[in-house]
């Protein structure tokens, strides 16, 4: 009797643990199939981001599709920066740690922050879309 008492938390917790790894493969799985849609896109566990041509749309992993999503033109970009632990930092300067986003400035005046766990994923991010919207920049 005591050793079932024993292995009752381990069960409880082992089924916990496939729990949690079943929903973040759905959640992988409904990523998947939205990013077919784009020429680029991400995953992780803050937000998933697509670009195609010169539309960046993102929003919050969910097991269905991805939630709370919105798109935006690099046409209406103003400017675009990496942000690490609220300092806005050069992508090539990027420290290994710390809260990381990259930050757009509409021409509107709206701010949008899109966060990442790596900021060395972050700091390309951050480099080819900078050169995506000079690209699109009038000259």
């Amino acid at each position: 009797m005591e050793r079932g008492l024993i292995w009752l938390p381990l069960l409880a917790l082992f089924i916990g643990l496939a729990w949690a790894g079943w929903n973040e493969y759905q959640k992988v799985e409904a990523y998947r199939h939205w990013a077919e849609q784009f020429d680029r896109a991400k995953y992780d566990v803050y937000a998933v981001l697509g670009q195609k041509d010169d539309t960046i749309t993102w929003g919050k992993p969910s097991r269905g599709s991805p939630q709370l999503v919105e798109s935006f033109s690099i046409n209406e970009v103003s400017e675009i920066q990496l942000q690490v632990n609220g300092d806005f930092v050069s992508p090539q300067q990027a420290p290994s740690q710390g809260k990381v986003n990259i930050h757009f400035t509409l021409n509107n005046g709206k701010n949008i922050e899109i966060p990442f766990t790596q900021s060395s994923l972050a700091a390309q991010w951050t480099e080819k879309l900078q050169e995506l919207a000079y690209h699109n920049s009038p000259k």
